[in-house]
């Protein structure tokens, strides 16, 4: 009869999840994004949305829930059930938030990373009105100027801001960071003209680019991208060691059921190689990235062993 019992228990308990994923999803799913409506990491989490909807057949509500580089939304995502109901998009930022805040969780091991979503550079931008075309001009322009010119962040310790401080760091340069709440606040002043340049996200800053709005400079990483070929690439502009990747992904509260994070990661897997979604994200200047849950843990270990580095180097502190 004991037997009987645990030989129940056991099968029952191992059931569930598999039971959890036949019924899963039976009601809408909350995707919370740790930035402001309108920036790129809004615009991926949006695109990305609309596909998984599609495919699990139930809606998919975006959540913005900006604040503190994005820890905010984070834990936020990481205090919810661990059941699929409760997602939360990340940006390459992530990885830096260990090294400026004092996070209420571990970034590795209290998340279940579900897969990584795209990849892309940053975009160098400037406002139309500054005289400069290249970065050797707006380097010189910088030199020339001092404590003249501002650029805009999407918060500190954001990647936008870490990218920015790299760039300064490996050209020389000090220009004055204006921190913002989001990347669409931070664009919208450098159009305005309020801030003179920032790396801001390609979806979000291409588009004010093709509209006269601003002057692209160049792209973070080392080689051009497919959205706008015509930007010259960091490494064509002497800087053979800066090569900076944007990415985005997904993840849950640690402990959500592998049979969920398979349905989840295997949806969007294929929902990544259609050529409507690879053209959709060239669009906005990145490529689908997809994968293992593990590689994409293994993308944000790599990144934390990074930035730590850089912030700890740069002497940054978060506001």
């Amino acid at each position: 009869m004991k037997q009987t019992l645990i030989a129940f228990l056991v099968l029952t308990a191992c059931g569930l999840p598999v039971a959890m994923a036949q019924s899963y999803p039976s009601k809408a799913i909350r995707l919370i994004v740790p930035f402001p409506p309108g920036g790129g990491s809004d615009i991926i989490a949006r695109v990305s949305a609309q596909k998984l909807a599609a495919a699990i057949g139930q809606q998919i509500l975006v959540d913005n829930r900006p604040g503190a580089g994005g820890t905010v939304g984070v834990e936020l995502g990481m205090r919810a059930p661990a059941d699929g109901y409760t997602l939360t998009l990340i940006a390459a930022s992530y990885t830096v938030n260990p090294s400026l805040y004092k996070l209420n969780f571990d970034p590795v091991n209290d998340i279940t990373p579900i897969i990584q979503l795209s990849q892309g550079p940053f975009l160098l931008a400037v406002h139309t009105s500054l005289p400069v075309k290249t970065v050797k001009e707006l380097i010189a322009l910088a030199r020339a100027r001092p404590g003249q010119l501002s650029y805009a962040s999407s918060g500190t310790g954001s990647g936008v801001h870490l990218a920015t401080e790299l760039f300064l760091e490996r050209a020389g340069i000090r220009i004055l960071g204006v921190p913002y709440k989001g990347t669409g606040p931070a664009l919208n002043d450098t159009v305005a003209g309020h801030v003179q340049m920032l790396w801001g996200s390609i979806a979000s800053t291409l588009p004010q680019v093709k509209g006269g709005r601003l002057r692209s400079i160049a792209v973070s990483t080392a080689q051009r991208i497919r959205a706008a070929p015509e930007i010259p690439a960091m490494l064509e502009s002497g800087f053979k060691d800066y090569d900076v990747v944007l990415w985005h992904g997904l993840i849950a509260a640690k402990g959500l059921p592998q049979p969920v994070v398979t349905r989840i990661n295997t949806d969007l897997n294929h929902a990544l190689r259609e050529k409507e979604m690879e053209d959709r994200l060239a669009a906005d200047g990145v490529a689908p990235a997809g994968g293992t849950p593990a590689q994409f843990l293994t993308e944000i270990k790599k990144g934390i062993d990074m930035w730590s580095g850089v912030v700890k180097r740069l002497g940054l502190k978060a506001e």
